[in-house]
């Protein structure tokens, strides 16, 4: 039955393994090369694993390990998480444990007899993997966001965490717990793998978009805009804005501005969406905001209304006003004033 199972996930692995790599181009390079190490991994793991080899019986293919499974997925939520399109160099310490393991794992080989402070090494170095899944696991629940690795990570630490325990127990000569002996301990991880394969193959069929994050195709990629255009264009809005306080009409469209600077309406929007990380909107609401804020804080102004003096800012209704403010500024216009009145 197990060789089945081993079976199987060889070929859904192979079928994963090959619809990512076909479609490489369509994702995020740094996250796509971690999932496809992590399933290689998976794979070796699969093939040569000692206590579960497919082809060659009472062998020791050290190199085909679980651990470097864990190592990789671990860097892959990392970047997951994170966003990070490039891989940082200093990220490959991670691997530190994975060549320490792999070593002490020859010299025990070499040695050809069980070594007690070889197996102490190694059940420490196991609990490094441990950590690895359960810093997954924190991100996992202390973020509101779910991602698909959390269904296979939970298993997987319940089973390294008793593995660790066994191999406690083994080295100060007691009793190991036989549901989590290395035999069962195999089993049960090659069943959570051939599920793991199992879903990413529906969900690749499926055109899932959440496997992994997918490479974001700039509408401005046939830009004929140099780097000194794109800063003299900065400098022209925020002059536009800070000088003139264009934002001071509340019919203000990006035709408008486009008229006064003489810069085409597709290199505002692409200046503002590509080069100072905003869009049209959000950037004049931003003044207006502001420059609310510096008229309730004048004491002059006391005897007006906040929304006769959003009104003066730019803003045309209570309601866009009040959720454009909250949203700059985290608070409704009234508790900001609030605030600042108990502040002063």
């Amino acid at each position: 039955m197990l060789r089945t199972i081993q079976i199987i996930s060889l070929i859904q692995g192979f079928f994963v393994l090959f619809v990512l790599f076909t479609n490489r181009r369509d994702y995020k390079k740094t996250t796509f090369w971690l999932l496809f190490g992590c399933l290689i991994s998976v794979l070796l793991y699969i093939l040569g694993d000692d206590n579960n080899n497919l082809f060659v019986e009472n062998i020791d293919w050290f190199l085909f390990d679980n651990t470097l499974f864990t190592t990789f997925l671990f860097l892959f939520f990392r970047y997951y998480k994170n966003g990070m399109e490039k891989f940082k160099k200093s990220d490959l310490l991670f691997f530190l444990p994975n060549i320490l393991y792999f070593t002490l794992e020859g010299f025990e080989i070499l040695l050809a007899k069980d070594n007690l402070y070889i197996e102490i090494l190694e059940v420490l170095l196991e609990l490094t993997f441990v950590l690895y899944i359960c810093l997954i696991l924190h991100s996992v629940f202390t973020n509101k966001r779910r991602i698909w690795t959390t269904y296979f990570v939970i298993p997987i630490v319940i089973l390294l965490i008793f593995s660790c325990v066994n191999n406690i127990l083994k080295i100060i000569g007691l009793k190991e717990l036989p549901f989590f002996s290395n035999q069962n301990f195999n089993t049960y991880l090659l069943l959570i793998v051939a599920f793991l394969f199992y879903f990413i193959s529906f969900k690749l069929l499926t055109n899932n978009k959440y496997i992994l994050p997918k490479n974001e195709i700039s509408k401005y990629k046939n830009s004929n805009l140099n780097t000194k255009l794109i800063e003299q264009y900065k400098s022209d809005l925020i002059n536009l804005m800070e000088v003139d306080k264009l934002y001071l009409n509340g019919k203000l469209s990006i035709q408008d501005v486009s008229e006064k600077l003489n810069i085409p309406k597709q290199h505002i929007s692409e200046v503002l969406n590509e080069h100072m990380n905003t869009n049209f909107q959000d950037f004049i609401n931003g003044y207006r905001v502001e420059e609310f804020i510096k008229r309730i804080e004048n004491d002059q102004n006391n005897q007006f209304t906040l929304l006769g003096i959003a009104t003066e800012v730019g803003f045309n209704s209570k309601s866009s006003f009040n959720a454009i403010f909250k949203k700059f500024k985290g608070s409704t216009p009234t508790q900001f004033k609030s605030n600042l009145s108990q502040s002063d």
